[in-house]
């Protein structure tokens, strides 16, 4: 068997998980990891004997290309690396742009000959997968998705993007349907006003639309927890039959789950034609390693 050549691009914490699930994955080989310069020579046990480079083209033979970058940096690197004919998977989270970089990407990966899985996280991702599930089961209805109580990793690196901050952790807590209160903690870097920079994650895209509450601490590495999880109820009408109640939860650890995924569609880029798709459009077999046929007996 003929293994698929995998690259990964940033080593954060979905970085290493994303490492830990292409060695534990029978069909992927690590192709080798793309760093900040400043990074290279500081590189931890783990990727001992992996090629580290600063450019992915330092690298060989790389059919896809796993962004494990903070989000406002996907739509750049997605494009600069699927024009190499490189395919690309990224766990992109804003939700109200994903229709919007699906068709910036989408005829750079035709032109290219290469395939972009677009939000291919937990949510955006395999929640989405699970939401269009329960509409196909109720067409007509209400799905309410409660994230939480846990650490919102995207939402993290948003708040230490914000000058001033020097060390963040941003939790998301679940108040019911589908509305969340963010409580952000952070230490404040030497000559910042507490006010200033709280004012600063108040407005910021990731935040504006929740109800949120800053705090100053003196240790944001006393509170990290990786664990999440989400609760999606949809209450609706299947035919002409009303009440009908369907209820999905999990409580994971978020850059496990994160990393798994990205690499199951990193599988499924090798199986679809060039462009650009979300997690809601492929199929769900071609996340999974085995032969079709073992799989539908098995599964079906």
């Amino acid at each position: 068997m003929k293994k698929i050549r995998a690259a990964i691009v940033g080593y954060g914490n979905i970085g290493k998980a994303v490492l830990e699930a292409l060695q534990s994955a029978p069909d992927f080989e690590v192709a080798g990891v793309v760093r900040r310069a400043g990074s290279i020579g500081n590189n931890p046990l783990e990727l001992t004997g992996i090629p580290v480079v600063d450019d992915i083209k330092k690298l060989n033979d790389v059919q896809v290309a796993l962004l494990c970058s903070p989000t406002r940096s996907v739509p750049a690197q997605a494009a600069e690396i699927l024009a190499l004919g490189i395919n690309t998977v990224d766990s992109y989270d804003i939700h109200s742009s994903i229709w919007e970089l699906r068709q910036q990407l989408e005829p750079i990966a035709r032109a290219n000959n290469s395939v972009a899985v677009v939000s291919a996280g937990w949510d955006p991702g395999s929640d989405s997968v699970v939401r269009a599930l329960l509409e196909a089961m109720a067409p007509k209805g209400i799905t309410y998705t409660n994230f939480g109580p846990g650490m919102s990793m995207g939402h993290t690196v948003a708040v230490k993007s914000v000058p001033g901050v020097k060390k963040a952790l941003s939790m998301t807590i679940p108040t019911g349907t589908g509305i969340h209160r963010r409580m952000v903690y952070i230490e404040v870097e030497k000559g910042y006003d507490f006010d200033e920079v709280a004012n600063a994650i108040k407005t910021d895209a990731y935040f504006v639309h929740d109800e949120t509450h800053v705090k100053q601490v003196a240790d944001v590495d006393n509170l990290i927890d990786m664990g999440h999880g989400v609760n999606l109820v949809r209450k609706g009408v299947s035919g002409t039959t009303y009440n009908q109640l369907f209820e999905f939860n999990m409580k994971i650890n978020n850059p496990a789950l994160t990393g798994q995924i990205l690499v199951s569609c990193a599988r499924a880029t090798t199986k679809a034609r060039p462009g650009a798709y979300t997690m809601v459009e492929i199929p769900v077999i071609d996340m999974l390693f085995g032969e079709k046929e073992e799989l539908i007996k098995r599964l079906v």
